[in-house]
């Protein structure tokens, strides 16, 4: 009967390690685990600076806009920007690229 006990206790022992290796394994892996956690952070990180970058792209374009409104029109800005656009310079300009 004391082997009874020990085989039992043996296999008690035996599916507290296969739980405890399950949670171990779940808690580094798993889907909410520490290395999906470190992943996430990263791209946490890398979409905050894309998020930036966009708007100071959108603040850029908005001042543009508004140098190019009927309320405030800088004509140089509409002289370079229409040149640009359709290719022409003045006669007197050197371009360097």
């Amino acid at each position: 009967m004391s082997q009874r006990l020990s085989i039992s206790a043996t296999v008690l022992l035996a599916l507290a390690v296969a739980l405890g290796l399950y949670f171990a394994f779940a808690a580094v892996q798993g889907p909410s685990g520490i290395l999906r956690r470190i992943q996430v952070e990263a791209e946490t990180l890398e979409l905050a600076a894309e998020r930036d970058r966009l708007k100071a792209e959108v603040q850029e374009m908005q001042n543009l806009t508004r140098r190019m409104s009927d309320e405030y029109l800088d004509l140089d800005l509409l002289d370079e920007r229409a040149r640009e656009m359709l290719g022409l310079i003045r006669a007197d300009e050197v371009i360097l690229r």
